[in-house]
This record gives C-alpha cells, structure tokens and sequence, in this order.
C-alpha cells in the first residue's frame, strides 16, 4: 500500500496561519492580500507559512461574493453590470465595446464558485454556467465562441509539465544552435516527455559572431517560442496567474492591478479590484487544490467499495483506451521531475517579464528571489485521509513512485491538434485555427460532463464520437469496437473522477 505520511505543522506556523489574517473577509467587506507581508515572510524563512496563507486566502476569495463597492461586473451599457451575451452594439462612451482589455464576453458572475460548482466548489460547469465570446466584437451570434467550464483543481500539474517540456525544448533547440554554428545548418526533432513537437532547422548566417535563422514551420502544436502553454482551451495561457487575471476581467469584471494599472478600464468606478497579492493567492489556491484520482484508488484505500467485476471492467476499459490510441494523444502519465512549484515561475516563459498594464513586476514585489513555493508531493492541504494504521495519506497530493518522483496522471500531451470541421469553432481570434484545440485532459473526466470545448457532448460516448481530424482513426476504431468493449472504455472513463474527502459521495 502507498504511503505518505502527514508530518507535525509547527505550533508557531500553525499560529501564524490561523491568527495572522493575510485577508478579512466578511460578506460585506474584503481586504487585499498583501504582496509584500508574503515577500517579507519568504525572507524571514517562513516559506511554508506565506504558502498556508496564501492558499487560505485564495480559497476565501475564490468563493467570495464580490460587490460593486469591489468593482465586480463592469459597464455594460443600459444601466446594466452583468450579461451572458457579448454587447458589441453597446459601443457608446464607457461601454461594452469600449472596454480595456478589449473584452470577449461577460462580466456573468460574481464568484468564482458561482459557475466552477459540480460536483463541487472548484469543479467544472454544466451548459448553463457555458461562456459566450466574441473576441472580435462582431456582433453576430453566428460568430460566437462557446466555452464549456473547466474544474480548477490541482492545476500546479500541467503547469509544471508544460515547463519541464519547454525547457527539454529549449535545450534541443540550443544544442541545435551550435551545431548549426559548427556545421552550417542542421534540422532537429523537438521531443519533450516523449512527446513530438515537429522538427525546427536552423541555418547559420553569419559566423563571427555566429547568427542562425530558425525555421520554425514545421513545428507542430506549439508555438515557435517553444512555450507549452497548457491552459484555455486552445493553449493560450502558459500560466495559472495569466489565465486567472484574464478570467477575472472578462466574467467577473474584476480588473487586477497588473492588467490596467490604476486605471478603471471597465468603467464602473472603481479601480485596484485585484490587488497583485489576490492574484498570487489565487494563483497557488488552485495550484495546491486536491489532484483527481480514480475509483480504483479510493477503493485501494477503503474510500469506496468495487466489486471484483467493477475493477475488471475498469482494467479492460483502460487496456482498450490504448489499444484504439486515445492514449497517444492523452497520454496517461508523465514524470515530474522537479515537484516544486514556484509563483512566479522561475522558468523563461512562465512568468511576466512586465504585466499586462506595461509595469515590472518586481515594482509590485513580485520576483523571483521572493517566490512563494510548495512541494506538490507534501504540501496540498486538502484530501488528507486517515489510514487505518494511524498515519495520513496525501490523497489530495502528487502521487509519487518507488523513488519518490512525481508522476503525474493529467491525460494530455500538452500539445494542440486539428480536431477536424464537425468540432470546429465559427471564427478564429486567436489564428490558431478554427478546429484546433489543445489536448484535453482527462483527470476526472468522470465527474465533470456535459463534455468538449461548448459541452455539446452529454455522454462521454458522444464526446468520443464527436473526435475527428487529427483523432479520425481513434474515433473509427472506437465506433468499429464491439458494444461490451465501446462500454468498457467508458466505463474506464467514468472511473477518472474527482473527489473531496469533506464531501459525502
């Protein structure tokens, strides 16, 4: 049996968390999270305490009910704070169309909770909770994007594989560089956690200093900046922090500091709505939030009960999800080489060399030398379940192997792929491509249907069918199979779920 022990939390650290608020909340009033109180504990090694409280206080804003006094919604127009449909008509002084960042959609909510709820706090959405864009602002209903939502849980995990993979990248492509300066010209193919990126070849130009050309053309999935970006359902956002502020503006109508400055670029009178210290907070809450798991693994540990034929199916389903190659896109599992989590990143590309609104960073305090960190394999507070020997399990924690290394069971190759015409989106913002989404992960697909990027999908038997272009020959193969074998798969599915040890089940 796996296990992970809970180790003695300091009485001075246990103090300082439960009686140095970071953040007051109350239902009418909210008070920011400092910044620099984090900073100042990081260097007063105090590491541990500025993740606790961090964490405690994303979680509180995460279910807060914001107000106007806070700056949720924004200016519609019409007297209006709230829409669930894009106003490009509303382009008069102050309104809609006018605001900055141009805005995709919203504001719809004012929690966070409010729309990430199924199962439960932090899950996904149902089609209702659905979001609505138009990030061209062209009016036309026919043009707009539907985004089903997502759950937040344990979202250190793609973030730390998508850096470890751009920095295998990033030394292939630097290795390719001296060749190329040595030999005049070489072509390399791009393979992080064995997963294939397409080729770059580069060709030297001038000698003395040695300059390369890099054609990046026949890259595949990502970007030519070599930068995995695991979240939006296309890849857009390469960290938690980029994804929450944009998040916060377009359905909330909470403009962080970092993304307009002191500026109310939502016009609805208020300005500072998310201080830099709320979005690292957030940030590490849904960094350090509990990992899906699997029936299979709650029943290891006597959470739940499988009958012998249950685990069978369960076995069988897993075996035919690979053998008809779904696994070759969601890829069942990856190492992680390094389970520390840093905010900022320490990483080239994961973190804001300026913010959105044109600042440094280290003006607000956030840098490297102060980051906030965790260890994903012992820090997560949630999940944590008592064995019946005594000690503690990390359920809610990185799964570790025999060695003690991460491994990670996020079902995605981190890469994005043409999905083909059925699943194809009206328009095309970002130029990625119409039909080209990001691999989705799988983790706890079992909880959080209706399924695919506007959640068309109310059975995980339509989302597979609905697969197409680059997954055309494992959609036919799974449509080819037996009845009792399409079932197990499913089943296999159903198995992949999220949970919550303070919920019943």
């Amino acid at each position: 049996m796996k296990q992970r022990y809970l180790g003695v939390i300091p009485a001075t650290i246990l103090a300082a968390v439960l009686f140095t608020p970071l953040a007051v909340f109350s239902e009418e009033t909210l008070s920011q999270v400092d910044q620099d109180h984090l900073n100042d504990l990081v260097k007063h090694g105090q590491g541990n305490v500025a993740f606790l409280e961090a964490f405690e206080a994303g979680d509180e804003l995460s279910e807060f009910d914001f107000t106007a006094d806070h700056g949720v919604g924004a200016n519609i127009g019409e007297g209006r704070r709230f829409t669930r449909f894009p106003r490009a008509d509303l382009d008069g002084d102050q309104e809609w169309a006018s605001h900055f960042p141009k805005r995709e959609g919203g504001a719809n909510a004012t929690s966070c909770i409010s729309c990430h709820s199924a199962p439960f706090a932090n899950g996904a959405g149902g089609v209702a909770m659905n979001v609505v864009l138009d990030p061209d602002h062209t009016g036309d209903p026919s043009q707009y994007l539907e985004r089903n939502t997502t759950s937040l849980f344990a979202l250190s995990i793609p973030q730390r594989l998508a850096e470890e993979m751009s920095v295998e990248l990033y030394l292939q492509r630097e290795s390719a560089r001296g060749l190329a300066c040595s030999q005049g010209a070489t072509t390399v193919a791009l393979v992080a956690k064995e997963v294939k990126f397409g080729t770059l070849s580069l060709t030297r130009i001038n000698t003395e200093p040695c300059e390369v050309n890099i054609d990046t053309s026949q890259l595949a999935g990502i970007d030519a900046d070599l930068v995995v970006r695991p979240f939006g359902w296309k890849g857009n956002h390469a960290t938690i922090r980029s994804f929450t502020r944009d998040a916060a503006h377009n359905e909330l109508g909470l403009q962080a500091t970092e993304l307009v400055g002191a500026q109310d670029g939502d016009f609805d009178g208020v300005i500072h709505e998310l201080s830099v210290g709320d979005v690292t907070a957030l940030t590490l809450y849904m960094a350090a939030l509990e990992r899906p798991v699997s029936t299979v693994e709650l029943a290891e540990f006597g959470l739940i009960n499988l009958t012998e034929a249950q685990s069978a199916e369960i076995a069988a389903g897993e075996h035919l999800f690979t053998t008809v190659g779904c696994s070759s896109c969601h890829v069942p599992s990856m190492e992680i080489a390094n389970p520390t989590f840093s905010e900022p990143s320490r990483v080239a590309g994961y973190a804001d060399i300026l913010f959105p609104d044109g600042s440094n960073p280290g003006a607000h305090g956030l840098g490297s030398d102060t980051a906030v960190t965790f260890d994903m394999r012992l820090d997560p507070p949630n999940n944590q379940v008592l064995l019946d020997d005594g000690g503690v399990y990390y359920l809610g924690a990185l799964e570790t192997d025999a060695k003690g290394k991460g491994t990670a069971r996020w079902f995605s190759d981190f890469k994005r792929h043409d999905m083909g015409p059925a699943l194809s989106d009206p328009s095309d913002p970002l130029g990625m491509g119409a039909s080209v989404f990001m691999t989705r992960s799988l983790a706890g697909v079992g909880s959080t249907g209706p399924w695919l990027h506007d959640g068309r999908a109310t059975t995980l038997d339509e989302a597979i069918l609905a697969h197409g272009g680059e997954a055309a020959a494992s959609r036919h193969a799974y449509a080819a199979m037996s009845e009792a074998d399409a079932a197990r798969i499913v089943t296999y599915l159903e198995s992949l779920i999220l949970f919550s040890a303070d919920t019943e089940h």
